[in-house]
């Protein structure tokens, strides 16, 4: 498991992402911590955020990046990067921020969420004319951990929507 690679993601991803993207978001949110969320805020949530047409013009606008590991043609997990939209006084669009990083279960503990997380704070680093952001749930202990380790501090919080639904997030930025 350990040999896979990572490389920028094309328009032609977009099914393999719309697909991983909305069952690791469930494996995450709802099986593993549990997340009560509404099934109509959920259904809404997953449709808009992880469909293929949402997931393909992300890939083809200028404003993001992301990247896919694979092995054996098999897309294991992604990163996608941007302008930074966090609600936050110091936050600039001229800012980036990691949007999702996103390892399905099967792929995790081998380093490919490290791989992609590297590549994106590279491109990251190299895009912005400020620090770094990152919004997480509140709840994610492994994720905060994760973050801290890369030099990421917590400086806020705020409510991500998930249809009707409000997560609790932390805002973490570095640099």
């Amino acid at each position: 498991m350990t040999d896979f690679t990572i490389r920028p993601a094309t328009p032609d991803d977009a099914p393999a992402l719309s697909v991983l993207g909305r069952a690791t978001f469930i494996e995450t949110f709802v099986t593993e911590f549990g997340i009560p969320y509404p099934p109509e805020d959920l259904e809404r949530f997953l449709g808009q955020t992880f469909s293929e047409e949402t997931t393909r013009a992300r890939l083809t606008d200028p404003e993001y990046r992301y990247w896919a590991a694979e092995r054996d043609r098999e897309i294991l997990g992604f990163a996608n990067t941007g302008r930074c939209s966090l609600p936050h006084p110091d936050a600039r669009a001229s800012h980036t921020e990691l949007h999702r990083l996103y390892v399905s279960k099967a792929a995790q503990g081998v380093g490919v969420g490290k791989g992609l997380l590297k590549v994106a704070l590279e491109w990251m680093e190299a895009n912005t004319d400020g620090p770094l952001w990152i919004g997480v749930w509140s709840g994610n202990l492994k994720a905060q951990k994760f973050y801290a380790g890369h030099g990421f501090e917590k400086v806020g919080e705020y409510q991500y929507p998930v249809g009707a639904w409000r997560d609790d997030e932390f805002i973490l930025r570095r640099g």
